[in-house]
């Protein structure tokens, strides 16, 4: 379909020249389109037209531009004192502060100096489409464009349709975020819009657990990292992003989904905000960088000797049970090969969703002798495993010295239905599922989404094939049975593709 903006000499305006507004200049103006950028302070400008020359200037000495089109670019951007010289633009992206009635207010007022043709865009993160639009008097030419930071960096752009914006609206802003060398993904209006949602299960599921008393920062960290494969913790992550941008994002997804539990906030983050431990920027957030530490402290990995028991493995959960004996085996542990173990031995249960203590009493095991570990994921950079409350610590030591023969680091938490990895990832999984269900975006664009936008290893409608989805239903279900607790029921999406032995990104 043809766009309904020009193909050449495109006249855009962006108003607000801070990190995004001068990110978005620089990409639309390295994308062949004239830009003309304004800041209700115009040394922002000033300064925002520096940036991008130094910008550029990085982009050439690594030999991605040649000086020409350095040359063009710059050329391209245009700083302006006014708003009425947005006249001729037939685009015009806002990236002005995240307040609603401040942007209901500028798009009234652009709407009163350009052409009725021109497309009014909210690069937004947070607020309501349809509301932002709802004081228009043409709404329909109004969408989000919802970049990320910094824009030159992250290839994702949201283009989101407001309940009355055109369809032609949006599939001129999708041919424009290609232009500006974006990958854009096409949303419904919702609170958290695709990628902030699913976000919400990385770090809040985290949280929980700590709050639970399961396991440390550190720990959480190191095995998101190391076993499930995620370029950072949920805590690394959060105190580079900071808590005051993070909880009340939180916050307002949670309201604006009406308490819809899946988006509950943690009361350890508020706590910490209240505080003033914000991350990074304070030098203090769930890690102390006062004295300009690189990276967050290492999670404890002792691998001490230890007693030494026989071991016997649960075969409950027959496929996660034979890649822990095959480990076993690899590190030459030697496995009780009955039907119940002997009356000393060490007892391994290898569940999904579920608890040692559940695991324990369900197939008639000693506790005191039982501990589960997490098989789910790589066993070859970190490995996790739990006790119950009353499982001895002569047990537990033997188990962390015999999986950390090899000099694999060791996690050890305590009671907790899906251990670490597992909660998260099932939990990222649901929301990505209920996106889907909801239509808010396709399961396609969900998963590119969220690997772009968050750099996951897998979408979450992706960890389906890598786990399987009967797997993750069994995870929340069990999840949930054990808790009783809405926020893990699984999503209608997940569960029927579970069932039908589909993948999860199969579209109907």
């Amino acid at each position: 379909m043809e766009s309904i903006l020009p193909k050449e000499n495109l006249v855009i305006g962006v108003i607000g020249a801070g990190a995004m507004g001068r990110g978005i200049a620089q990409v639309a103006a390295t994308g062949g389109m004239t830009v003309l950028l304004t800041d209700t302070r115009p040394e922002a400008v000033a300064d925002a037209v520096k940036s991008i020359e130094k910008a550029l200037a990085r982009l050439k000495e690594k030999g991605t531009i040649d000086q020409g089109a350095v040359d063009q670019a710059l050329g391209r951007i245009k700083p302006i004192q006014k708003l009425e010289q947005l006249a001729e633009c037939r685009l015009v992206i806002e990236a002005v502060i995240e307040k609603l009635d401040v942007k209901q207010a500028l798009l009234a007022e652009i709407e009163s100096i350009v052409s009725d043709d021109c497309i009014i865009a909210s690069n937004t993160s947070s607020l309501s489409i349809t509301t932002i639009a709802s004081k228009c008097r043409h709404p329909g030419r109004v969408a989000g464009f919802h970049f990320f930071n910094p824009v030159p960096v992250m290839k994702l752009v949201e283009v989101i349709d407001g309940l009355q914006t055109r369809p032609d609206v949006g599939d001129a802003l999708m041919d424009v975020g290609r232009r500006m060398g974006r990958e854009p993904v096409r949303i419904k209006d919702a609170p958290g819009f695709l990628v902030n949602q699913v976000g919400r299960a990385y770090t809040l599921e985290a949280a929980h657990l700590v709050s639970e008393g399961i396991a440390t920062f550190a720990d959480v960290d190191a095995v998101m990292r190391e076993a499930a494969g995620f370029r950072m913790g949920p805590f690394e992550l959060l105190d580079l992003v900071g808590l005051d941008v993070n909880h009340p994002a939180t916050d307002a997804i949670y309201r604006q989904f009406y308490h819809e539990p899946r988006y509950r906030p943690s009361v350890l983050m508020q706590s910490r905000l209240d505080a003033g431990m914000l991350g990074r920027k304070t030098k203090r957030g769930f890690y102390d960088y006062s004295e300009q530490k690189d990276a967050a402290p290492a999670a404890e990995a002792k691998n001490t000797s230890s007693p030494s028991y026989p071991v016997w493995v649960s075969n409950a959960e027959p496929e996660q049970a034979a890649k822990l004996m095959a480990l076993l085996k690899a590190l030459n542990v030697k496995i009780e090969d009955g039907a119940k173990p002997s009356s000393a031995a060490l007892c391994l249960v290898t569940p999904l969703g579920d608890d040692a203590t559940h695991s324990a009493v369900e197939q008639g095991l000693d506790a005191k002798r039982v501990v589960a570990v997490d098989t789910l994921f790589d066993l070859g950079k970190r490995r996790t495993i739990m006790s119950t409350p009353v499982t001895e610590p002569a047990y537990v030591d033997a188990a962390r010295a015999l999986l950390g023969g090899d000099g694999v680091a060791v996690t050890v938490t305590r009671d907790s239905p899906g251990f670490i990895a597992q909660r998260i990832v099932a939990m990222i999984a649901n929301i990505g599922a209920s996106i889907a269900q909801n239509r808010t975006a396709s399961a396609s664009d969900i998963d590119k989404a969220v690997k772009l936008g968050l750099g996951y290893p897998h979408g979450p409608l992706g960890f389906g094939d890598a786990l399987g989805a009967g797997t993750l239903l069994k995870i929340l279900n069990n999840m949930q049975r054990r808790y009783g607790d809405p926020r893990y029921r699984a999503n209608l999406w997940l569960a029927r593709r579970a069932e039908l032995g589909v993948s999860l990104t199969l579209q109907d």
